[in-house]
């Protein structure tokens, strides 16, 4: 039976929800007792409790001097200690180190136990601490930061005395056995820090990072409890995914004009409603890879976007929920669709907006032609174009004369006034603009080329050739 009070039932719901692992919820009930860290804990994902499962990290076979390096797996970890007081308290961990020390043929009959984890995990658990500490105010409770224990006591007192007898050495500080922890994946977790405390990295001969335990520490004490949250919280869940639109009037953001909201709904409005619900968050930023017009659909494989969630009260889910997830978007409306949802690192926000200049879409157009044509007036080469901003647009984006390539076109021949055509075009290409010349602002335009006025009667998106987000499998 767990040591908890019941003053600390709120705490453990909030932390269990936020997917922490058993013994990080002791350690934020500042339970002292060892022996509460010395238990095995069976833990898995529980749908009610939103219990993760666990992430695995390997011993590092190689290191040398009796050290014992973890590297992570691809499973799921508790969100504060990434994983260090999960399977690596267990006694298949400690036979593993004491191992490693036997290989090097050591002779010592006592031992002491040192602990290096990475600078990140200071991150966390301050991030952690300022999630309940509301609860804890409205609880009127008397804790502090100070009276949480540990993540590095936690494991020594689940693991030191384990190591102990399996090397059968008594826990003195003869000879230092030395574990170190590491999880490239979340390195970059306080990298923030360095712009709202640069004075607090500063380079050093013998360091071969900036982002040392000590300095991310110091760090943590200056900056205000808003400016982290703002940083951290903010940046806690993203979701990546593509979308299709099969509406011609539905605007990718909400249309609002002189502060007056003109159309209903809204792709982003569409798919970020479930996901508000299901991660609990306080709010949302969407961002793609490109836009579409209100009455341009987009088809094939669908736009690459993101969806920054605020303050998620929410943040494990496993695959079979998220793609229920995806489903319940779907099904939510009928003109857009979502396709390949999944949860990625805010930095990986950067992949989707990395050669927004070289990608290429490419569109089908519906044409229509003032003066009759027949299929001989449907001979087009590749061309370079000069884009002067579109008149549309000026409004939001700056005045200035844009060469755009467009890599290939193709046409179909429908009537005497109409047609359809192909274009495979460098991103930031306005396909309108190109067809009706928007008063000589653009050249050569269609009609320039086909000696009539002409105009587009409907656009399709049907591809955005960028490969992001990795495709889910079926």
């Amino acid at each position: 039976m767990l040591s908890f009070k019941e003053k600390d039932r709120p705490i453990v719901r909030k932390l269990l929800c936020a997917g922490c692992c058993v013994r990080c919820v002791l350690r934020f009930c500042c339970v002292g007792t060892c022996s509460a860290y010395r238990r095995s804990y069976e833990v898995s994902h529980d749908p009610e409790n939103h219990l993760p499962t666990n992430k695995r990290l390997r011993i590092d076979e190689g290191s040398t001097e009796g050290s014992v390096t973890a590297a992570q797996t691809d499973s799921d970890i508790c969100p504060v200690c990434l994983g260090v007081l999960q399977d690596f308290c267990e006694p298949t961990f400690a036979k593993q180190v004491s191992d490693a020390v036997k290989n090097q043929q050591y002779e010592f009959d006592s031992l002491v136990l040192t602990v290096s984890l990475p600078a990140q995990l200071s991150v966390r658990e301050h991030s952690c601490w300022l999630h309940v500490k509301k609860e804890i105010r409205e609880k009127s409770m008397c804790l502090g930061k100070e009276d949480v224990i540990q993540v590095k006591d936690a494991f020594k007192w689940a693991v030191q005395g384990k190591i102990g007898q399996e090397l059968g050495a008594a826990v003195l500080s003869s000879c230092e056995v030395s574990v170190g922890f590491m999880h490239p994946e979340t390195e970059e977790d306080c990298h923030f820090l360095a712009n709202t405390c640069p004075d607090c990295f500063k380079p050093t001969k013998n360091k071969a990072s900036i982002f040392t335990r000590m300095a991310v520490v110091k760090a943590l004490e200056k900056i205000s409890e808003e400016k982290f949250s703002r940083s951290v919280f903010s940046i806690s869940e993203t979701s990546y995914c593509r979308y299709n639109k099969f509406s011609r009037e539905l605007p990718q953001t909400p249309w609002v004009i002189d502060g007056e909201r003109r159309m209903d709904g809204s792709v982003e409005e569409l798919i970020a409603a479930p996901l508000l619900s299901s991660f609990r968050a306080d709010g949302f930023n969407f961002s793609s890879s490109g836009r579409e017009d209100v009455d341009v659909r987009t088809l094939g494989n669908g736009r690459p976007f993101a969806v920054e969630l605020l303050n998620p009260h929410r943040a494990k889910f496993n695959r079979t929920e998220i793609k229920q997830l995806q489903e319940t978007i779907n099904q939510s409306s009928d003109k857009i669709r979502v396709r390949d949802l999944q949860i990625v690192t805010r930095e990986a926000t950067s992949r989707m907006k990395e050669g927004e200049e070289e990608k290429t879409k490419t569109y089908s157009a519906l044409i229509w032609t003032q003066k009759a044509i027949d299929s001989t007036d449907l001979e087009f080469l590749d061309l370079k174009i000069a884009q002067k901003t579109p008149l549309r647009v000026l409004h939001r984006r700056p005045l200035a004369v844009r060469p755009r390539l467009i890599h290939s076109m193709s046409s179909i021949y429908l009537d005497r006034h109409h047609f359809t055509l192909k274009l495979c075009t460098q991103a930031g290409t306005y396909i309108k603009e190109f067809v009706h010349g928007d008063f000589g602002r653009t050249k050569p335009n269609l009609c320039d080329l086909m000696k009539t006025n002409a105009d587009i009667l409907e656009l399709d998106v049907e591809s955005v050739d960028i490969d992001w987000p990795p495709a889910i499998p079926d």
